[in-house]
């Protein structure tokens, strides 16, 4: 007895890169798709890195009601630091509209009474203004009650020495600056990981998501080209010559990747290039890169193969791709969702690839930090994409 030889056909596999050819010409055949793919993703890096910070400093705007001492240190204590832009304005509702409308990333409302209400011993509230949509703003809203705290403090501290007749408020409030306490020492220390780290390309912020959010948004239109070929008869035409519907299955679902693989390293490559985006590890950025790219393209091969028109396979196609992507983080940073919506984003692959990236991009971690994220996007990838060859066998072969 001999034993069987298994011999791999080069046929088989021209047929195979054939058929993925002609999907990824297809793509590009048309102007319209080649501004979906390579313009509108890098755009959107452009204009939603300016909008994160594109490189200049957050802008806040501040309304002096009162102009009074009190206010005026506390105005002068928020522009000490080149981190931020002071913008003065005269109205409430100027500050307003300028917040609305993006001019400015937050407002401060410092009220008249201010300095007459600290003065007295008492407590006065400011008014902060932002966005609840701006990152930019969270950050900002940080430091601002940060400063506020301390120029507090030097108030309550001016307080307690007016209380004791050691003269007037003014007085005490100017001693402050420059009373010295001797054997104290203060020590800063900064523990734990910020989302948002200090000094950090804006648009590396912005590139992942847009990623995660066009590799999806392309593979799953582009399986609209799977439904017509089936509609059409090409598939049938194609399985009654020698081309067995293993091949097709692999031609397709090579194409279905492929589509995918370049619609993201066109992403990566060109928000590095135009924009100085550091994707961090290359071993690992590609690991999470092919992983979500499996995963789009199985659940293409999917929508391919149970929907029929193109028509309704379109809309749920959107649906799909900017649902999922608004769900997972690709649209609003996972670090601004609450709890049940994180909750909820922990279902999509998007939220694990996002996680992924986040730690290469920021962090500047490496593929053992993002093993946990690989992981998942490997079990999404084998079932999706498992399902997605499957159900377009048996539509081929019905």
């Amino acid at each position: 007895m001999t034993s069987p030889q298994f011999r791999i056909r080069p046929r088989r596999i021209r047929t195979v890169f054939a058929i993925a050819g002609v999907q990824l010409r297809l793509l590009f055949r048309q102007r319209l798709s080649v501004f979906w793919v390579i313009v509108a993703p890098l755009l959107f890096v452009f204009v939603l890195g300016l909008q994160f910070g594109g490189g200049q400093p957050p802008r806040l705007a501040v309304v002096n009601e009162g102009n009074g001492l009190v206010a005026q240190r506390l105005v002068d204590a928020l522009d000490a630091d080149d981190r931020l832009t002071v913008i003065e304005l005269v109205g409430a509702d100027q500050l307003r509209t300028d917040v609305q409308r993006g001019r400015a990333d937050a407002g401060l409302v410092i009220p008249a009474e201010l300095d007459a209400v600290v003065s007295s011993g008492g407590q006065a509230t400011v008014e902060y203004l932002a966005r609840p949509s701006n990152p930019t703003a969270a950050d900002l809203g940080v430091w601002v009650r940060a400063v506020i705290s301390q120029q507090a403090t030097l108030v309550r501290a001016a307080q307690v020495a007016t209380g004791e007749n050691a003269g007037t408020f003014r007085q005490n409030l100017d001693r402050t600056g420059t009373v010295e306490v001797p054997g104290v020492t203060v020590v800063a220390d900064t523990v734990g990981t910020t989302p948002f780290p200090d000094g950090i390309n804006p648009y590396a912020l912005m590139a992942p998501s847009m990623l995660l959010l066009y590799v999806f948004l392309t593979s799953l239109t582009a399986a609209l080209r799977v439904i017509e070929t089936r509609r059409r008869g090409i598939t049938r035409r194609m399985y009654a010559t020698p081309t067995t519907a293993g091949t097709i299955v692999a031609g397709e679902a090579l194409g279905r990747f492929g589509i995918a693989l370049t619609q993201g390293l066109i992403v990566m490559a060109g928000s590095a290039l135009l924009f100085g985006v550091d994707w961090g590890s290359p071993p690992a950025a590609a690991a999470l890169l092919v992983l979500f790219c499996l995963v789009a393209s199985g659940v293409a091969m999917l929508v391919g193969a149970v929907l029929r028109n193109e028509g309704p396979a379109l809309g749920i196609c959107l649906g799909l791709g900017l649902g999922l992507g608004a769900a997972g983080g690709a649209m609003v940073p996972l670090e601004l969702l609450g709890g049940p919506a994180r909750t909820v984003a922990s279902f999509t692959p998007h939220a694990w690839a996002y996680q992924g990236f986040t730690e290469l991009v920021r962090h500047g971690g490496g593929i053992t930090d993002i093993a946990p994220q690989l992981g998942v996007l490997a079990g999404f990838a084998v079932v999706l994409f498992t399902l997605g060859t499957r159900w377009l066998r048996r539509g081929i072969v019905r």
